[in-house]
């Protein structure tokens, strides 16, 4: 490391303090130090050198995705799974040391192996081994990011044949049957890329449709795809137990009042994210949470005590790496500019699901937007059925919907929902018109490349009405 002064008892002051090494904390630890700032950043993991992005959550599923949607039919289930798992272990092991010289070549930067414990305002106590080192700071950023949630279910704890999203990357021997326990946005790309790996995949989801958020036409394209591709979702399923057997795990679950069960070799526990404030000592430091413990901020992204921010997910905000990327730019904006940007900022912000095809939001449903009172004009049209884009056709894979929701009074978007090959990349072109009013018009009648992806915005704002 940059430096090391791990004596025990040992004291360090600081202008920043980052804890935890997520995407907002390590880039503003960054720039603070290239502004000749004295920065720490603590972490307590080697494994998450760079933040989970790159080690279990964005790059590492993408890599798996990726593999299992370009498996043959006659390559070896289990030869495949392990080449994919050994390819992410290579490409995350590669980024994880890249980011670590990042800091590590910054010669104001100090980092620091070991649990933060809060043990008064801006003052932390780092324990190490046996080594304790105490750092106060001007500053103080908690960036430590979030866990798998484990629900109330009778049984339902990590290891053995039960796994969260980060576990299941690394199953061993392969599981012939999967199960997916929640049918949200993980549970649902863990099932895609399972069932495209060689897995028999039965999501339990607790609602009467998978995606809720998402409006019923464009849900119903996606839940079709995925039931083509062998993936079975029992809705209003409510899981009563798990339980970890001798050949195989079992589930107990609860449809329309009638108990069943169902056996696999693998369960995924894929019901949401929760804080990881425990041990943190937030107390001492007077950091207030919410009550689901995380971390309370408001729209500079400031904690109830002076000095200290939270970003990325502690803070209970959209959990995307591009938000925390964002956090990060309006700390800087505070610790070394105007101090103008905010949370509140923040307009069409897109996301996707890297589902097969992916699924791609941002801005309003049809049905927010109605609930909202605007005056609704709806685009949408089957990827099959769109003529002036082949670009899905030639590659295999045309199914899909392209929807847009246009406001009737301004011609501005609300929103769209892209389920298509590439629609990750076509979402952010259209998230930029929302953000600069660019007319649902103009966007339509824009000069595309051929064949891509973005020129089906041709035809479908065509056929707003």
């Amino acid at each position: 490391m940059a430096e090391h002064n791990h004596d025990v008892d040992s004291h360090e002051h600081v202008d920043l303090l980052v804890i935890g090494w997520g995407k907002g904390g390590k880039t503003l630890a960054g720039t603070m130090a290239r502004a000749g700032k004295r920065v720490a950043v603590v972490e307590q993991s080697d494994a998450v050198i760079g933040g989970s992005c790159i080690n279990i959550a964005c790059i590492p599923t993408k890599i798996l995705v990726h593999d299992a949607e370009n498996k043959r039919d006659d390559d070896d289930t289990d030869e495949y799974f392990a080449k994919a798992v050994k390819r992410r272990d290579t490409l995350t092991g590669a980024m994880r040391k890249t980011n670590f010289s990042m800091l590590d070549d910054l010669d104001s930067v100090l980092l620091v192996s070991g649990r933060a414990e809060f043990t008064g305002d801006r003052e932390v106590l780092v324990t190490g081994g046996d080594d304790t080192m105490q750092i106060t700071a001007d500053t103080v950023v908690v960036n430590t990011g979030s866990l798998a949630n484990i629900p109330p279910i009778d049984g339902a704890k990590l290891g053995g044949r039960i796994y969260d999203s980060e576990a299941l990357q690394h199953v061993t021997p392969f599981p012939k049957r999967l199960v997916v326990v929640g049918g949200g946005y993980i549970g649902l790309e863990f099932a895609s890329m399972f069932t495209h790996f060689g897995s028999e995949v039965t999501v339990l989801d607790r609602g009467e449709r998978p995606l809720a958020n998402e409006d019923a036409d464009v849900a119903e394209v996606v839940a079709q795809s995925l039931a083509d591709d062998g993936v079975t979702i029992i809705n209003e399923a409510s899981v009563t137990a798990v339980a970890d057997g001798t050949d195989q795990a079992t589930v107990t679950y609860e449809v329309g009042g009638e108990e069943k069960q169902i056996d696999a070799e693998a369960v995924l526990l894929a019901v949401g994210r929760a804080s990881t404030n425990e041990g943190l000592g937030l107390g001492k430091a007077g950091i207030e949470t919410d009550k689901r413990g995380f971390i309370t901020v408001d729209d500079h992204l400031r904690t109830s005590a002076e000095g200290v921010f939270a970003v990325g997910d502690v803070n209970g905000g959209p959990m995307f790496t591009y938000i925390s990327l964002d956090d990060n730019r309006i700390l800087a904006d505070q610790l070394l500019g105007e101090g103008k940007r905010t949370t509140a900022d923040r307009s069409a912000v897109p996301y996707t699901v890297f589902l097969t095809p992916p699924v791609a939001r941002v801005g309003l449903s049809e049905d927010a937007a109605r609930e909202q009172g605007y005056d609704v004009k709806v685009g949408a049209k089957a990827m099959a059925d769109i003529a002036a884009a082949p670009r899905a056709k030639i590659e295999g894979d045309p199914r899909g919907i392209v929807k847009f929701v246009v406001d009737g009074a301004t011609d501005h978007i609300l929103g769209a929902a892209l389920v298509h090959v590439h629609s990750q990349e076509v979402i952010n072109t259209v998230a930029l018109a929302m953000r600069h009013n660019v007319t649902a018009t103009e966007l339509r009648d824009t000069i595309y490349t051929h064949p891509s992806a973005t020129e089906a915005l041709n035809e479908v704002l065509g056929v707003v009405k």
